[in-house]
């Protein structure tokens, strides 16, 4: 007996079971069979430049600290951050109370000791006179002595008086060597307080700019302590690091671009100054200092930056656009457009510009290269391709 009830059940299952082949079918066919949106550009030849890249802050060639040359307590500090000085300007003063001092004592030192030395010049021209007269009273008595007019005993006080007389030019003689030592020793007191008093004062010893402040007034301070950080802005360079395999097509006095991170959209023109002759043992890579020509508006010694080292130039060379190449496993290539089919290439590298990169092998100028709209829609070889 048919079972209208059981065959309506069993029509009911088939048909949404095809349903859902259907579906499937078709959820395959637009994952698989679809054309995929893409983007294409031809490949033609042109100039390409290889830049290396590197990364590093912006440094000052010529940097010191400024610090007293004694201790003291910060009296006046007459600049700023961002304050641009000359050779020879007073940056900061000590206090100088206690100097002045010992200045002025050293000065009446002298001044004692001059007035000493004009009066033991004094006392030797005396004995100098004494010694004189005693020496022509010797000369007449052992004359008159000769002729036996003068006792011995006249000639025993000429005797005596000579030699009494030449000790005291003697003695006159060593006080005033001895006051010109006393003098000297003065002065070279003076002249110590003197320069420690002008080391109160501490001047800029090149023209430059301040671009930090340590001290305040009311600090103390000692010899090697930093009260200001100046910089000459002469020659600011950019410290990159650089992978070492690039080494070999550096040297200096290349161009280069410098895009400070403050201001990526914009290039500042540099040029190579010296390479480091040391790379870090764990990166593997080492320093070049680019010379920055042009300055942001607003900098800071320290911000970062990349210098784009210009190191290589082809006049006529075989470019795409760097996006349009791929990887894949460990194969570098491009998806071609033929027919509205992407069809993988393996291609060769060359040089390495901004934006492009030279095909040395594997493509040929005219070559329609596509890539998907949407990053997230892999392309394969076989694919169907739509131009967008």
């Amino acid at each position: 007996m048919f079972n209208w009830t059981s065959t309506r059940r069993w029509l009911w299952r088939a048909v949404k079971a095809a349903g859902a082949i259907a579906v499937v079918g078709g959820v395959l066919y637009w994952f698989n069979l679809s054309p995929i949106a893409v983007t294409q550009h031809v490949a033609e030849r042109g100039p390409i430049v290889h830049e290396v890249l590197g990364t590093g802050t912006l440094e000052a060639r010529v940097k010191t600290t400024v610090s007293p040359k004694i201790s003291g307590r910060v009296k006046s500090v007459l600049v700023d951050q961002g304050d641009r000085v000359e050779p020879g300007d007073v940056l900061v003063r000590l206090d100088d109370d206690e100097l002045r001092q010992q200045v002025a004592i050293s000065e009446a030192n002298l001044e004692a000791a001059s007035a000493a030395l004009v009066r033991l010049a004094a006392d030797q021209d005396r004995s100098e006179a004494v010694a004189a007269q005693a020496s022509k009273h010797h000369a007449r008595i052992v004359a008159l002595a000769e002729k036996s007019v003068s006792s011995q005993e006249d000639l025993d006080k000429a005797i005596e008086g000579l030699a009494i007389s030449e000790a005291g030019l003697s003695r006159a003689q060593a006080a005033i060597a001895e006051g010109q030592t006393a003098r000297l020793a003065a002065e070279k007191t003076l002249d110590y307080h003197r320069a420690r008093l002008a080391d109160t004062e501490i001047v800029a010893p090149f023209a430059g700019l301040v671009v930090r402040r340590h001290r305040d007034p009311g600090d103390v301070v000692v010899p090697g302590t930093a009260i200001l950080t100046l910089i000459s802005t002469d020659e600011l360079w950019i410290s990159a690091w650089v992978d070492e395999t690039e080494m070999a097509r550096l040297h200096p006095d290349q161009a280069a671009r410098v895009v400070f991170r403050s201001e990526p959209e914009r290039e500042y023109a540099g040029q190579v100054v010296r390479l480091g002759r040391e790379a870090d043992r764990e990166t593997r890579e080492f320093i070049v200092d680019v010379r920055v020509l042009e300055l942001p508006k607003n900098w800071a010694v320290g911000q970062r930056a990349e210098a784009y080292i210009d190191s290589a130039r082809q006049a006529d060379a075989l470019i795409v656009p760097a996006p349009y190449v791929a990887l894949a496993g460990n194969e570098v290539g491009v998806f071609v457009n033929e027919a509205g089919i992407a069809r993988w290439r393996p291609v060769e590298l060359g040089l390495r510009g901004r934006e492009m990169l030279e095909i040395i092998k594997g493509l040929q100028a005219g070559d329609m290269l596509v890539r998907p709209v949407d990053a997230r829609t892999p392309l394969t070889d076989g694919r169907r391709v739509s131009v967008r």
